[in-house]
């Protein structure tokens, strides 16, 4: 069989509503913020289970802590993962159709856990909050859940990018599987260089907790000390334990695609290695680092966005597959509703975080009490 000729067949006669360089750029862009909270919602699951089962009550109050947080996390890491797969569908359609019917069951299954997830880890929250005893179950299958559906996503993720190999997969001899239940590709250095940087964003999210309350005389100053140096522990053990498994990761890639040179991993590169340098001198003053090393972490995950979209026109190059390729008709009036609705949720996103920045560290309340004092 054509694989060209299929993936062609594949397509949407009608073409992209739009012009795909722009589905691409939000696609990253969305990807990265949604990795991004994901990461907090895998870290803060596992160091809120852990913490639970801790005679230290400040690993319990982290533990109480971490269990309100991450019920939030899970909700915006949903939400901001709808984007980026909605920009896959439409201009890497054949190859995630495909890859879904390929393992139909288990796409419904990824449902089922991020449900199930979700609701343990709620569960765990409201019987932390209570102080009810026989909460770490609920916390253990929560984070069991979320490790599950990585590992589907994974799979999806790499069966999309093998054409070549899927009517291996779909035909055994002379009979076709039709089951959905194949799970065909997996890549364990790849899945890890996803799973281990939750630690490291964990950890920096500590310690901003940490820097973000320190203002606030009414906590326990020597807790949230605690908690960013914990924090920092955490990050600098994880960066590390994430550029060996890079390296890993990079050393497994096809050799023809000369991904090493690629300019978006350079770039990452030189960002992991400041990120690492300055986790490493902020021993002397761990919250006061963390919003430097917040941001660095940031645009390291974004260039890292870029980097994988560009290993994946390099893993569907030889197919003759490019978005840029792809027939284009452009509706004006729906890509004019998404991008003002776009703008807009933005804004008004920004300034909900504005007004629960300033309310959580009491300068909101602080103004208020100035503006009507005479």
């Amino acid at each position: 069989m054509d694989t060209n000729l299929m993936i062609q067949t594949l397509q949407d006669p009608m073409g992209v509503p739009f012009y795909p360089m722009v589905f691409q750029g939000l696609s990253i862009l969305t990807f990265a913020l949604h990795i991004f909270f994901v990461n907090l919602v895998l870290g803060g699951a596992l160091i809120a289970a852990w913490g639970y089962f801790s005679s230290d009550q400040r690993w319990q109050k982290l533990s109480r802590m971490l269990a309100k947080v991450t019920t939030i996390n899970i909700s915006i890491a949903i939400v901001l993962g709808v984007a980026p797969l909605l920009f896959v569908q439409v201009i890497y359609d054949p190859f995630w159709y495909t890859s879904n019917l390929l393992s139909a069951w288990w796409t419904m299954l990824f449902l089922a856990a991020l449900i199930t997830g979700a609701l343990a880890m709620y569960v765990f929250y409201l019987k932390r909050k209570t102080g009810k005893q026989r909460a770490g179950g609920f916390g253990l299958l929560a984070v069991a859940c979320i490790l599950f559906a990585a590992l589907i996503i994974h799979v999806l993720s790499m069966q999309a990018l093998h054409p070549e190999q899927w009517l291996g997969w779909y035909v055994s001899g002379l009979k076709m599987n039709t089951a959905g239940w194949g799970l065909n590709s997996l890549q364990i250095s790849r899945l890890l260089h996803f799973l281990v940087p939750a630690l490291l964003n964990t950890g920096i999210f500590l310690m901003l907790y940490a820097w973000y309350f320190k203002p606030r005389q009414d906590l326990d100053q020597a807790y949230l000390a605690w908690a960013a140096k914990l924090g920092l522990s955490l990050a600098r053990n994880a960066v590390i334990a994430t550029a060996l498994i890079g390296i890993w990761w990079l050393m497994s890639l096809p050799a023809e695609f000369h991904f090493m040179t690629e300019h978006s991993l350079i770039a990452g590169y030189v960002l992991a290695i400041l990120l690492i340098a300055l986790l490493f001198k902020a021993q002397q003053d761990p919250s006061g680092y963390a919003p430097s090393a917040a941001v660095l972490s940031l645009v390291t995950l974004l260039v890292m966005s870029v980097s994988r979209e560009s290993l994946r026109l390099s893993y569907l190059k030889p197919f003759g597959y490019s978005i840029y390729d792809y027939p284009t008709t452009i509706d004006w009036g729906s890509t004019s509703l998404f991008l003002a609705t776009f703008v807009l949720g933005i804004a008004v996103v920004a300034y909900l975080l504005t007004i629960a920045f300033k309310a959580g560290r009491g300068e909101y309340m602080q103004e208020l009490k100035a503006s009507t004092e005479p």
